[in-house]
């Protein structure tokens, strides 16, 4: 049997706007509840030796938190734009209930929650477009989303853990990824196999550790959240509540 922990970044400092592939930091209380769940992976006996996470500032600041707070500040830690958030094209850095007064509630929700419906795309002379972030320049600009649906993670996210992730984990390495809602719904879905129906509805918790326990042909026995389900249910529901601003 294999295990392998998901961890979603801690809250960042743009919970009331769309911010996809903005590389913004942790809110304080994000660090500090990240903090909290590092504690805990350490003193229920947890360990690692190879750290996952994206190009973007909050995953890669929550691992770092994480791994510190274990005292596994050493192992090594691969960094995959594959693994980035959902890009949100023309929505990027908006704010939420202006972008909902705009365009209406209705056409937004489409475009959040649908599995395969992108919002509009930006311009490759918009400067959000990552082909302009110095960042990414050495990735071929044809791979780089204008805008992405829930499908389009998929695409890329997916494919890179079976590459890159599920052999580490087969040759019996303790696996910690960090990352993003929609690039770990795309990989829960992929490992649960849900359908494009039901992940959409799917909500991952900021911070708690998801533990997945794997057969020897990777396929999930059990997985499960390191905290109750009136924690896990808490931290949800305020998910929620943000969104609806």
């Amino acid at each position: 049997m294999f295990k392998f922990v998901i961890i979603r970044h801690g809250l960042s400092v743009w919970s009331d706007r769309f911010t996809g592939w903005t590389d913004i930091d942790l809110a304080p209380s994000g660090v500090e509840e990240t903090k909290k769940y590092g504690l805990k992976l350490k003193e229920l006996g947890y360990t690692f030796d190879l750290g996952f996470t994206s190009y973007l500032k909050r995953g890669i600041r929550t691992l770092e938190i994480v791994l510190e707070q274990m005292g596994l500040q050493n192992i090594p830690v691969i960094r995959a734009w594959q693994l980035n958030e959902r890009h949100y094209g023309a929505l990027q850095g908006l704010n939420k209930p202006e972008t909902v007064a705009k365009f209406g509630k209705i056409q937004v929700d489409i475009w959040r929650r649908s599995y395969d419906v992108p919002p509009p795309k930006l311009e490759l002379t918009d400067s959000r477009h990552p082909a302009n972030d110095p960042v990414y320049k050495d990735i071929d600009p044809s791979l780089l989303p204008a805008s992405e649906c829930l499908k389009d993670t998929y695409a890329r996210s997916v494919p890179y853990f079976q590459s890159r992730i599920e052999p580490e984990i087969k040759k019996g390495k303790k696996i910690i990824l960090s990352g993003h809602h929609n690039s770990l719904r795309a990989i829960i879905k992929y490992l649960d196999n849900i359908s494009n129906e039901d992940i959409v509805k799917l909500n991952v918790p900021y911070c708690i550790p998801l533990v997945y326990e794997l057969d020897e042909n990777l396929k999930p026995i059990k997985h499960y959240y390191l905290a109750s389900d009136e924690e896990v249910k808490k931290v949800i529901e305020g998910i929620k509540n943000q969104t609806k601003k």
